[in-house]
């Protein structure tokens, strides 16, 4: 079957690719293979290089990359520039401090020198969504690169030519044929992927089935993973809060990316006594935003990457609606072939309801109301999920208190959930496991090799 480009505003189909065979796929493993035998030992210094020329490419071709990302999966033009250029902030951030992050490490026993190593494993096998397809493609390639490992990318089957730009990137940035090669395979070919010797490494950012399977599949070749799976942040309102402020990112948060996040606030946790003033703000912001076609500057928000997805979400919705959640801004799908799902904001949601218990993939705010600090986190902390989370206060050491007692791999105070070079990115829970970014993130697919001289 073949693995087609639709773009979500028109239905139209845009592009349609072959599938790799099989036979394909192992000789493209085995290319890998042997570009890590030469890459693994290129100095940090000509690494660096290639990764600063890609990001001068994914700087000066944004809008070309950008375009790409609009007609596969539907984001604004405008959000696709951004997040391109964004990638060229890992390249450079990986190229600066690469060979600082993996220096030996000194350790003092009672040898004459002891000391820890960190060596690349091979090749890592990275399976990748398709809500920010350059931006998580790259929170992976950049530092695996840097650290010496050579990477395959099976993306997801609506963003096949994503896929392609970026291993396009890759060769004309000046790295080694065959260190960075895009799959176009199907979820189901990624087992035999996986069962291969030269693999060493899996790391996926997807849905908690992918997730799972993919592990459950590694697990049983006993190869490293990291997972970065799906989210139901919880945004805090204090009664001391900054209202206006709040109200403002809380709009944004919930809609980055026309709500298609894994870090998007989807749990708004509100004190009772500044509820209704909170959430009236709120509703005015959210009514304010633009949609349309999203290659015009002047949306806000496009539809949601698939027709699929948007049937999805209003289930959610209706079954919540059923059980006694209140519609506070109506929205919704604007008919049943389309993607285009407009805001909604609902209240009065209890445990059991599908916009409690599930993530809402899409441009959904569910709202609760608690008595207190406390209770605010009890139901924060009542989710499977533990990705990331804010609470809004003007008492700092009040926001930091709420931060640590919260479950979750972040926590931001009176700001928005955002991902960032410096910063490790990753959950707890069903949220996944294991760390990208930071100097976290280069050490995940190394072996962290101890050396004793005696």
């Amino acid at each position: 079957m073949a693995i087609q480009t639709v773009n979500p505003a028109t239905g139209e189909v845009v592009k349609s690719f072959t599938p790799h065979t099989s036979a394909e796929v192992k000789q493209k493993i085995e290319a890998a293979e042997k570009a890590f035998r030469s890459w693994r030992d290129v100095s940090f210094e000509e690494r660096a290089r290639h990764m600063n020329r890609q990001a001068e490419i994914l700087e000066s071709e944004a809008e070309k990359y950008g375009r790409i990302i609009s007609l596969e999966m539907g984001k604004p033009l405008k959000d696709g520039i951004a997040e391109v250029k964004k990638c060229a902030l890992a390249c450079r951030y990986y190229a600066d401090n690469a060979a600082d992050f993996l220096a030996d490490e000194e350790i003092e026993t009672k040898a004459e020198r002891s000391l820890i190593a960190f060596e690349p494993l091979g090749v890592v096998l990275a399976v990748m969504p398709w809500n920010f397809p350059f931006w998580q493609a790259y929170r992976f390639l950049a530092p695996a690169l840097m650290a010496g490992n050579v990477g395959l990318l099976k993306h997801a089957s609506n963003v096949p030519q994503c896929g392609l730009a970026i291993e396009e990137i890759v060769r004309k940035a000046g790295f080694p044929e065959d260190v960075f090669q895009t799959l176009l395979i199907g979820s189901k070919e990624v087992n035999a992927v996986i069962e291969h010797p030269h693999v060493k490494a899996v790391t996926l950012t997807g849905s908690e089935g992918a997730g799972s399977h993919v592990a459950q599949k590694a697990g049983q070749e006993i190869k490293k993973t990291v997972l970065e799976l799906g989210g139901s942040d919880a945004f805090i309102v204090l009664e001391d809060a900054d209202l206006e402020q709040a109200s403002e990112t809380a709009v944004k948060s919930r809609m980055v990316n026309t709500g298609q996040s894994c870090i998007a606030a989807k749990r708004f946790i509100v004190v009772e006594s500044i509820a209704d003033a909170f959430l009236q703000k709120f509703k005015t912001k959210m009514e304010k935003l633009k949609t349309g076609d999203p290659l015009q500057d002047e949306i806000d928000f496009g539809p949601l990457a698939r027709v699929d997805l948007a049937e999805d979400l209003e289930k959610q919705v209706q079954e919540s609606v059923k059980q006694g959640a209140e519609v506070v801004l109506d929205g919704g799908r604007e008919g049943k072939d389309s993607a285009y799902f407009k805001p909604m904001i609902l209240k009065n949601v209890k445990p059991g309801m599908p916009a409690y218990e599930e993530e809402m993939f899409g441009p959904v705010a569910a709202v609760m109301v608690v008595k207190d600090e406390e209770e605010a986190i009890k139901v924060a902390n009542d989710s499977r999920f533990g990705l990331g989370g804010a609470v809004w206060t003007q008492d700092r050491e009040c926001g930091l208190r709420v931060a640590r007692k919260v479950e979750t791999g972040a926590m931001f105070v009176n700001a928005m959930v955002a991902s960032s070079p410096e910063m490790p990115f990753g959950g707890i829970k069903k949220s996944g496991y294991g760390r990208e970014l930071s100097y976290l993130g280069i050490r995940e697919f190394v072996n962290q090799k101890s050396i004793w001289v005696a």
